[in-house]
């Protein structure tokens, strides 16, 4: 199965933040790198890039060094925003908030059929309704 990370998930990840493996989220990530299906939105490159020009993250090494540490794992490989991930997100059904980013990131789970993991109540939310794969993490607190 295909596994979609959200930007601050990706984030957490790199930086070895407890609440990933206290959410049962490691483990399905591990297992998604052995098989070759973890797959980045495009868009959360943008993002990692907006937050830190905004000094809402600290990076530990330049922005393009950290960015390619990413993909130097293997089993990870990017998910660029097509025709149809971009339609769809302008189309998504129910009612989504508007933040373009997680708009992308919900379109480029559900097209690729893949299971997103965040921590986004909306997202949570909108999944539940049945609108895109997630898993609900076991620890929603700080």
């Amino acid at each position: 199965m295909k596994v979609i990370l959200d930007t601050h998930i990706l984030i957490w990840l790199l930086n070895g933040n407890y609440k990933i493996k206290k959410a049962g989220f490691l483990d399905i990530i591990n297992k998604a790198i052995e098989n070759n299906s973890l797959k980045i939105p495009s868009i959360c490159i943008w993002e990692i890039a907006m937050l830190n020009a905004k000094n809402r993250i600290i990076l530990t090494k330049n922005f393009l060094s950290y960015i390619e540490e990413i993909f130097t794992i293997p089993g990870i490989s990017l998910s660029y925003i097509t025709a149809e991930i971009a339609f769809d997100s302008a189309n998504l059904p129910g009612n989504f908030h508007g933040d373009p980013a997680d708009r992308i990131i919900t379109s480029s789970a559900r097209i690729l059929n893949a299971i997103l993991l965040t921590f986004d109540k909306k997202i949570l939310e909108y999944g539940q309704k049945g609108y895109v794969k997630i898993i609900q993490p076991k620890n929603l607190k700080n």
